[in-house]
């Protein structure tokens, strides 16, 4: 359940991470996945995260305090290309040096739109976490637009197209139906206990 959230942390620097000891589950994703909605979703809170109709608002790692106990840190959505190459590899650097060097960070869930096929940089961040040994999640957003049959033919051509181990879970996740929100509410709260 969640009881709290306070207003998130912007970094841009390692040396400005917080300093504690609480887990951290990073959210990746490409620009206008649905990551604002996502959080808001599972945070239960309509504007905790802020969307926008325009993709690649979020140019920090935000850092959520949830419950005094754990943190959601958001990171720029990647593939935006209407940025600026030299913004694009700096956001890069951002995230690879959190993503690399973290010792906090526990596991990370990577939205991807359901209506689409994953993107080439989709490709490239499954491959980056499996080269890192990070845990991750695969969140298959806005799957409200899908049939059942279609979600269900979409998480096997998933499984394929980003070659999952058997370890990898994906999830469809709709932030207007709320489907799938409770199950990634406990996965998370399962993980930041240490629990397999």
């Amino acid at each position: 359940m969640i009881r709290s959230v306070e207003k998130p942390l912007t970094v841009v620097e390692p040396h400005d991470f917080p300093v504690t000891n609480h887990p951290e589950f990073c959210l990746l994703g490409r620009s206008n996945v649905g990551k604002s909605s996502f959080i808001n979703a599972l945070l239960n809170r309509k504007n905790v995260a802020y969307t926008s109709q325009n993709p690649g608002k979020t140019q920090t790692l935000n850092f959520y305090l949830v419950n005094d106990a754990l943190y959601l840190v958001d990171v720029p959505g990647y593939g935006y290309a209407r940025r600026s190459k030299e913004k694009r590899k700096a956001f890069g650097r951002m995230i690879e040096r959190y993503l690399a060097a973290r010792d906090e960070l526990r596991h990370v869930f990577l939205l991807i739109d359901s209506r689409h096929d994953p993107t080439k940089d989709d490709l490239l961040m499954v491959e980056f976490l499996q080269y890192l040994n990070v845990p991750f999640t695969i969140v298959a957003t806005k799957a409200d637009k899908l049939s059942n049959n279609q979600q269900n033919a979409h998480m096997e051509k998933l499984k394929k197209q980003l070659m999952l181990d058997e370890y990898t879970s994906i999830v469809m996740f709709s932030a207007v139906t709320r489907q799938n929100r409770d199950l990634i509410l406990d996965n998370l709260m399962r993980f930041a206990r240490n629990e397999a």
